[in-house]
């Protein structure tokens, strides 16, 4: 497999594609600011595994959801736990 052809196979949602679109505009940062930001993903890595029972008509519902917004409905319900335990 040629090197371009593992990109390729990569699917971005609509936010990953916008920032793939505009990546020239982004300016470099300070190294304070590029340590707070490494501090901050290194806050949001996922390392907990959670199995919930849950309403069917709301898993379609949240799922319905997720695919407006062009991403996993996975990744929709940890962002939804994330909002919703730093409230």
């Amino acid at each position: 497999m040629k090197k371009g052809d593992a990109m390729r196979k990569i699917k971005l949602t609509k936010y990953e594609q916008w920032i793939e679109d505009h990546a020239e505009e982004f300016v470099p940062v300070d190294k304070e600011t590029y340590k707070k930001v490494v501090e901050a993903l290194e806050r949001r890595k996922k390392n907990a595994v959670l199995n919930i029972r849950v309403n069917s008509y709301d898993l379609e519902a949240i799922k319905q959801k997720a695919r407006k917004l062009g991403i996993k409905y996975q990744s929709y319900i940890s962002e939804i736990l994330h909002k919703v335990a730093q409230a």
